[in-house]
């Protein structure tokens, strides 16, 4: 019995020795780029390091230690002024998983394998790089292809369009990289890898391990494909906080999943902060929005708390995708954000667009334009210092594509009409400023519509309508959107033919600008 009890006391104290695990090591310069510390290589102060809870800072040489538990994940977060280095697709390298007796056995899809025991040391090499004030990240929503064929489509329809591109400093893609398939991460890596710049992932609801119990292992095929799910880097004046913002399961009911945030990520994006410049911009890149959609879909608790956190800082701005439709939204005191003017939460559009449904254009790939009327397509966030303007770019169209107007292409003379002009401004909030003019004539206000938008009801009604076979898939019903704007059409305009221009401000003071021609008729 005495040795029994011996026994069972010193295996109490090795797993709490082992649960109380420090790990040390050095951030350093990696100057030729081997990946390996060389003596002549200098190791870089002041630089950020975390366990995804605790965050601390490395001394004068470079050197850090913190503590560390199975199944956390070790990162450095980048400095502005040091690139990261990444793999031969593009996807940085900045973290050390410890998972030393790899993920929970059992998974549909693999986790990470065993890492082994802790080394001595863990030492992050940065290359140096010239800190930019002014720079353009590309962002994409969700390309959430569900098979192979979709995964082509995602290259064809929106990664060739951007392969190769020039001045773009980095990229992101907001979650649901793949739809259900974490054994189609490869092939997403080698296709996100075309468009040539160091490429950030946030987790989605559909990247996720479904067959795990507790919300912290939900993440493990993500983990092992690109690393921890909540993190953060630094470019330019620009502070960026990515969150894995599901909870799975759903603590309420343990069925499917609800938008928010666990305890152990509030502590991280708190003791991060710590050491963020209250004059840098801060930028949250998550999947599910901070807004409620068709009922309690995110954590009110865990918004507020996030909220409250970067409310001492003047810009900020967060991202989001999932919904497959943009919107903006604008947090104030009332939500928790106690900063001096709004917090802007931004839901932008994705690459599958309305999940590649709709008709099979020129190219080869489907419309999928999606619920709200908007097309398919990513996002240019332009950052200078710590300002921010955003434009969205919709796939296969001019830059200048911001918006559709849906109006009459004829009138009968004398014949009074209910027929209305509706602007779809794509990334337009109920603030902005529509305004239209008829050939040229004076300029009058558009009002702000919640609606649905009637040229993508035609789309889809084709569908219903047809008697003829449609090559694609049947788009989804049209959903209510604030960024609609209407203005009834004259009923007084003799026969003749006529040009609808549409102005619209953008929160940013940039105009953009679309025309839609009809023509008045004599009665027959």
């Amino acid at each position: 019995m005495k040795k029994l009890q011996i026994l069972l006391i010193a295996l109490l104290f090795t797993s709490i020795a082992f649960a109380q695990e420090k790990v040390s090591g050095i951030v350093y310069e990696d100057s030729n780029k081997n990946g390996k510390k060389e003596r002549r290589e200098k190791g870089i102060p002041g630089v950020a390091v975390s366990n995804g809870i605790q965050v601390v800072l490395t001394d004068d040489k470079g050197k850090y230690e913190i503590p560390i538990a199975e199944h956390q994940s070790l990162f450095v977060i980048k400095p502005s002024d040091y690139d990261l280095p990444h793999y031969e697709n593009n996807i940085p390298q900045f973290y050390y998983i410890y998972k030393p007796n790899g993920s929970p056995s059992g998974l549909k899809y693999p986790g990470v394998a065993p890492t082994g025991p802790l080394p001595k040391s863990i030492a992050f090499g940065l290359y140096p790089s010239e800190k930019e004030s002014s720079f353009t990240a590309l962002i994409f929503g969700d390309p959430q292809p569900y098979n192979e064929r979709e995964l082509e489509w995602f290259y064809e329809g929106i990664v060739k369009e951007v392969e190769g591109i020039q001045d773009i400093s980095f990229g992101a893609s907001l979650g649901d990289l793949v739809g259900d398939r974490p054994d189609f991460f490869p092939a997403y890596k080698d296709i996100i890898g075309k468009v040539g710049v160091p490429w950030f992932q946030v987790m989605g609801n559909h990247d996720m391990n479904f067959d795990v119990s507790t919300d912290e292992f939900s993440d493990e095929s993500f983990t092992a494909s690109f690393g921890p799910a909540t993190y953060a880097f630094n470019h330019g004046d620009a502070h960026f906080i990515v969150l894995e913002n599901i909870l799975y399961p759903d603590p309420r009911d343990g069925q499917g999943y609800w938008g928010g945030l666990r305890k152990d990520q509030l502590a991280f994006v708190e003791n991060n902060l710590k050491f963020v410049p209250k004059d840098k911009l801060v930028v949250l890149l998550m999947h599910i929005p901070l807004f409620e959609e068709n009922g309690d879909s995110f954590r009110d608790t865990d918004r507020e708390k996030l909220l409250e956190l970067i409310s001492p800082y003047a810009n900020t701005l967060s991202l989001s995708a999932h919904t497959h439709y943009m919107k903006q939204t604008f947090f104030d005191k009332k939500d928790g954000f106690q900063g001096a003017k709004p917090h802007h939460h931004f839901n932008i559009g994705t690459p599958s667009g309305d999940w590649y449904s709709g008709k099979i254009l020129a190219d080869g790939t489907p419309a999928s334009t999606m619920r709200d009327g908007s097309p398919k397509g990513y996002l240019f966030l332009e950052i200078n210092g710590s300002e921010y303007s955003a434009r969205y770019k919709a796939a296969g169209n001019s830059a200048d594509y911001q918006m559709q107007i849906h109006a009459p292409k004829v009138l009968v003379e004398g014949v009074r009409t209910t027929a209305q002009i509706v602007a779809n401004f794509f990334t337009s909030s109920p603030s902005d400023k529509v305004r239209y003019r008829i050939n040229e004539g004076d300029w009058k206000s558009m009002d702000n519509l919640e609606g649905t938008d009637p040229s993508f009801w035609l789309e889809v009604m084709e569908w219903d309508t047809t008697e003829n076979y449609l090559p694609g898939r049947r788009p989804s019903n049209p959903a209510l959107t604030d960024h609609l704007w209407r203005a009834s059409m004259p009923s007084n305009l003799s026969s003749g033919e006529y040009i609808i221009e549409v102005e619209a401000t953008d929160m940013f003071g940039n105009k953009h600008t679309a025309k839609h021609s009809f023509q008045v008729i004599k009665q027959p």
